[in-house]
């Protein structure tokens, strides 16, 4: 609970920070709203960025999997769930992106509206807080008092991540494009090819697990994804552009196999371990 609370304060931070700091996007109207419009945020995005990293988190931490490898696997699972979500939302007008004085088509520029930027943001987003929430359970494993570990733990992961986040936002990406000429797609891509990566080479040493797949951490992501996906074509979004509905369709068919995959290919479960343990031993 303490790691979804976290998430939540965590992502309304962000939020908060990246709108008032010229982000390049606006938030529609909810009916909870932090701030003065235009420049106000909504409770559910914070919720949302809590429920996500949250379900993402109870899905990796059944595969058995080391911290880096689980901490990219969340990432991946959260940017999954955000290729196809924000092409639809945007379009809803739940946020829209400001491509004013960019001369881009506001619905074909970078990804179907929605700027690479927003991609490399999730991922730096969801790595920082999960791997910063793992290291410090792992270092503060030796405090006996429950609560104050909880707590010390929730705390340093969002200050911890907070930090990267924006130093990562406001220093190093500048950098990067100004020495190195490296764009967000390319920041993204980079980004994208790294987290595959350490989940492939994680995936190599991962233990076996005696926990099974809670069932939230398949109902979020199926929602989710169900959700805008049909709305793609309730709403004739998918009349727009061809590339998008195809795109939504292959992202959907991915996050299908990626949670169905680990169960079906992952090994013997714990009861069936058990039955041939004792078969054999009689």
């Amino acid at each position: 609970m303490a790691y979804l609370v976290g998430g939540v304060v965590f992502g309304l931070i962000l939020e908060y920070i990246e709108v008032n700091s010229g982000g390049g996007y606006t938030y529609g109207r909810f009916w909870v709203m932090f701030g003065k419009a235009p420049l106000d945020i909504p409770l559910c995005i914070g919720i949302g960025w809590g429920i996500i990293i949250y379900t993402a988190r109870a899905f990796t931490d059944s595969l058995g999997l080391g911290l880096w490898a689980s901490a990219a696997l969340d990432t991946l699972l959260a940017l999954n769930i955000d290729l196809s979500m924000d092409t639809v939302a945007y379009r809803l007008h739940m946020w829209n992106w400001n491509w004013q004085g960019t001369h881009l088509n506001p619905l074909a520029a970078h990804w179907f509206g929605v700027p690479w930027g927003n991609f490399f943001g999730w991922q730096m987003v969801v790595f920082f807080y999960s791997a910063s929430s793992r290291l410090f359970e792992k270092a503060l494993v030796k405090i006996g008092n429950a609560i104050a570990k909880v707590v010390l733990t929730t705390f340093l992961a969002l200050f911890c991540a907070e930090i990267f986040l924006f130093a990562m936002e406001l220093y190093l990406e500048g950098l990067m494009y100004r020495k190195l000429g490296i764009t967000s797609l390319h920041r993204f891509l980079g980004a994208l090819i790294i987290l595959i990566v350490i989940v492939l080479s994680g995936w190599r040493y991962k233990k076996v697990s005696s926990s099974l797949v809670p069932p939230i951490a398949w109902v979020v992501p199926a929602w989710l994804h169900l959700f805008f996906f049909s709305c793609l074509f309730i709403c004739g979004f998918y009349t727009e552009n061809k590339w998008m509905t195809i795109a939504a369709c292959i992202n959907l068919a991915i996050g299908v196999i990626v949670h169905v995959a680990p169960v079906r290919f992952g090994g013997k479960k714990p009861d069936t371990i058990k039955k041939i343990t004792a078969f054999s031993t009689n």
